[in-house]
C-alpha cells in the first residue's frame, strides 16, 4: 500500500500499550491462539486465530473501555460515564464501569438486538434506547454528556482506547513470535491502530493488514486523500465494523503504520462465519470474521509465513446468525434449487424423492405446478430446494437425476 499520511510521531506509543497491559492484568483475559488446518492448507502457511471472541463480554472492547475509564480523574468518575453503541462497546463500557465502581449510561439504537441490550443491563449499565441508526444514538449520548457532565467514552477515537486495544498485539507477539502477517478488521480503527503501534514497535518486519467490509469501507478513500472522509449509507452485515468515517486519532496511526487495507464481500463474510463455526467450532460475529474472509478470498497473498487472524468478537444475534448461516451455505454451494417435469401419476413424486435419497441430498422444500400452459396434459412441474455438501455434490445430484431419466428445466 503506497498511502502515506504526513504526520508527526503517532499519538500512541509502545509505552502506552505496555502501561495498559499492566492495568488490564487480572481484568481482561489473555485469549487463546488456535490453529486452522483448513486455512493453513489453503494459504500454504500456518494460520492461527487470536480468539478475542472468547474475551470477557465477547469482544476486545473491554480492554480499551477499562483503560479509558480507569484513567479518569476522581471528579470525572463521580460524574459517571456515557457511551453509545449497538453492542460490543456497550457491553465493554458497562462491565468496565461496574468493575471500577463508576455509574454508566449506555445509549443503544431502537431495534438493537435484545440479547445485547440484556447483556449490557446485566453488566450494570442503565440502557436508554434512542435513534434509528448509530449516528443518531451517538448524538443522543453526546447531548446527555453535555447536559449532565458525564464523560463520553468514544468507541475508538481516543488514545487510551487505542492503547488498551493494542494489548492484543502484545499478546500475539508473545503467543506467536514467528508471525509474519497479521490481519485485523477495521471499523473506526481503534483495534487496528493499537495493534499496529505495539507490533510495529517491536517487530517492524511483520505485515499488519486491515480488513473492511466492501459496503462500509471508509479507510481506502480516506487514506488516498490523506484525511478521514465519510461514506454515505455504509451497508454490511458486519455491524461491528459498519462505521461511516474513520476516527481522527486511529486514522493517523493507521496511515503511518499499516501495510495495507483490504476489502471483502458479504459472501466472503458469511462463508468465513460458516467456516469458523464448522471447522474451528467458534461462534464469531461477522465483523470478527473479516480477517478470515480476506484469507478465503485471496489465500495466495498469505503464503510467506505464519498468519494471525484476529477474531475480534463473538456477539451475534441468534436471528441474524440464522440468516447469515443460510447465506453462507448458499455462497458455499450448499443449496441447490432446480425444476423438472414428471408424469402426473401416483408414485411419481415418491420415485423422484427416492433418486434424491440415493444421492444423499436433503430435501428442504417441494412445490408442484400443474396449471402452467407450457405443461403437457399429463405433466406436472416440480420445484425442489435441496441441501447438499457443496458444488461437487450438486453436480453429482444433477447426474443422478439425468441418469434416472429426469430432465431438469431450470
Amino acid at each position: 500500500m503506497n498511502y502515506r499520511v504526513p504526520q508527526p510521531v503517532p499519538q500512541v506509543i509502545l509505552d502506552d500499550v505496555r502501561g495498559a497491559q499492566k492495568m488490564l492484568s487480572g481484568v481482561s483475559r489473555v485469549t487463546a491462539m488456535e490453529g486452522s488446518r483448513h486455512l493453513s492448507s489453503l494459504t500454504g502457511s500456518p494460520v492461527h486465530f487470536k480468539c478475542e471472541n472468547l474475551q470477557r463480554t465477547g469482544s476486545f472492547k473491554l480492554r480499551g473501555a477499562y483503560v479509558r475509564i480507569a484513567g479518569l480523574r476522581p471528579e470525572q468518575r463521580a460524574a459517571g460515564v456515557v457511551a453509545a453503541s449497538a453492542g460490543n462497546h456497550a457491553q465493554g463500557v458497562a462491565l468496565a464501569s461496574s468493575l471500577l465502581g463508576v455509574r454508566s449510561t449506555v445509549f443503544m439504537p431502537v431495534g438493537a438486538p435484545l440479547p445485547k441490550v440484556a447483556a449490557t443491563q446485566e453488566y450494570g449499565a442503565e440502557v436508554r434506547m434512542s435513534g434509528e441508526v448509530v449516528d443518531e444514538t451517538l448524538a443522543a449520548a453526546q447531548e446527555y454528556a453535555d447536559r449532565t457532565g458525564a464523560v463520553f467514552i468514544h468507541p475508538f477515537d481516543h488514545r487510551d482506547i487505542i492503547a488498551g486495544q493494542g494489548t492484543v498485539g502484545l499478546e500475539i507477539l508473545e503467543q506467536c513470535p514467528e508471525v509474519r502477517t497479521l490481519l485485523v478488521g477495521i471499523g473506526g480503527g481503534g483495534l487496528a491502530a493499537g495493534i499496529a503501534v505495539a507490533v510495529k514497535a517491536l517487530r517492524p518486519d511483520v505485515r499488519v493488514i486491515g480488513v473492511q467490509a466492501a459496503g462500509a469501507a471508509a479507510y481506502p478513500p480516506s487514506l488516498k486523500v490523506g484525511h478521514p472522509v465519510s461514506i454515505d449509507h455504509p451497508s454490511t452485515m458486519a455491524d461491528g465494523i459498519k462505521v461511516g468515517r474513520p476516527g481522527d486519532v486511529p486514522f493517523k496511526i493507521i496511515g503511518e503504520l499499516l501495510d495495507d487495507v483490504r476489502t471483502v464481500s458479504e459472501d466472503a463474510l458469511s462463508s468465513a462465519l460458516l467456516l469458523c463455526l464448522e471447522r474451528a467450532k467458534l461462534v464469531v460475529e461477522p465483523a470478527g470474521c473479516s480477517p478470515v474472509a480476506a484469507l478465503l478470498s485471496e489465500p495466495e497473498r498469505y503464503g510467506d509465513g505464519p498468519v494471525v487472524a484476529v477474531l475480534s468478537g463473538g456477539n451475534v444475534d441468534p436471528l441474524l446468525l440464522q440468516r447469515i448461516l443460510r447465506h453462507g451455505m448458499a455462497a458455499a454451494g450448499r443449496y441447490l434449487s432446480l425444476r423438472l417435469r414428471v408424469t402426473d401419476r401416483p408414485g411419481a413424486l415418491a420415485g423422484l424423492l427416492g433418486v434424491l435419497s440415493g444421492s444423499d441430498a436433503n430435501v428442504l422444500d417441494v412445490s408442484h405446478v400443474r396449471t402452467d400452459p407450457r405443461l403437457g396434459l399429463t405433466e406436472v412441474e416440480v420445484e425442489l430446494h435441496l441441501e447438499t455438501k457443496g458444488p461437487e455434490h450438486c453436480a453429482e445430484v444433477a447426474r443422478s437425476l439425468h441418469g434416472a431419466g429426469y430432465k431438469v428445466t431450470g
